[in-house]
């Protein structure tokens, strides 16, 4: 039993959206299958944080979800930026369940223990550079990211936190994400968002005593990466 991570995934299979016009994303489909079930088993997790679907209603992005349930293995999904087929937790949870995608759950604003440890996580947000900063919206996930880490807490069990934007990016910080990882004692953050040359400057590594890692899909060749 083993638990992965992999964010990013932007799937079209229900749209035409094709991802494989950007330099490092050629046949992605086929590579993310091919080392998903080279590694994946049924007795594995695998947590996706975000821009999973371009679908823009449920409807569209079925033909992506059956693809991710019909993939070995349990999925926990996190809302990203570009995962505009969300609405409400309620209304995914009630597709999910009319539709037989079983293997899939929802981390919004709630929590899923692992082993020896529990899930955590939310969407979060970043201040792109030259943009007036979105107060609203950094403490609605400031918020939610809460949330998630006291439904973990419940459990007794340290947190393995996982986000869509990254808390940290150069040397930058958001500070009403960041302060709730702190508070909450949280040591692990995966995070995706980041592409291409931009990269170059994610944070792989501790800072403030959290070790952070990127799992954009493009950064590491859709393979998943195996956390525990």
């Amino acid at each position: 039993m083993g638990l992965f991570a992999i964010a990013d995934l932007h799937l079209s299979l229900g749209v035409n959206k094709p991802m494989d016009i950007f330099k490092g994303w050629e046949h992605y489909v086929d590579r993310l299958e091919q080392n998903w079930r080279s590694k994946i088993t049924s007795e594995d997790t695998v947590i996706l944080p975000g821009d999973i679907s371009w679908g823009m209603t449920l409807a569209q992005a079925k033909p992506d979800f059956a693809f991710i349930h019909n993939l070995p293995g349990k999925k926990i999904l996190l809302k990203g930026n570009h995962d505009y087929w969300f609405s409400t937790k309620n209304k995914v949870d009630q597709f999910l369940a009319e539709n037989g995608f079983s293997s899939i759950s929802m981390l919004f604003n709630n929590a899923f223990e692992y082993g020896d440890y529990c899930l955590c996580g939310t969407r979060g947000w970043m201040n792109e550079k030259g943009e007036q900063a979105d107060k609203k919206v950094l403490l609605r996930e400031a918020g939610r990211l809460r949330l998630s880490l006291e439904a973990g807490t419940k459990t007794g069990k340290p947190p393995i936190a996982f986000l869509h934007y990254p808390p940290v990016y150069a040397s930058d910080e958001c500070y009403e994400l960041l302060s709730v990882l702190l508070e909450f004692g949280v040591k692990r953050c995966y995070y995706g968002h980041i592409h291409g040359r931009a990269q170059e400057y994610a944070i792989n590594g501790e800072r403030n005593g959290i070790d952070f890692r990127l799992i954009s899909g493009d950064y590491i060749q859709f393979d998943p990466v195996q956390i525990l």
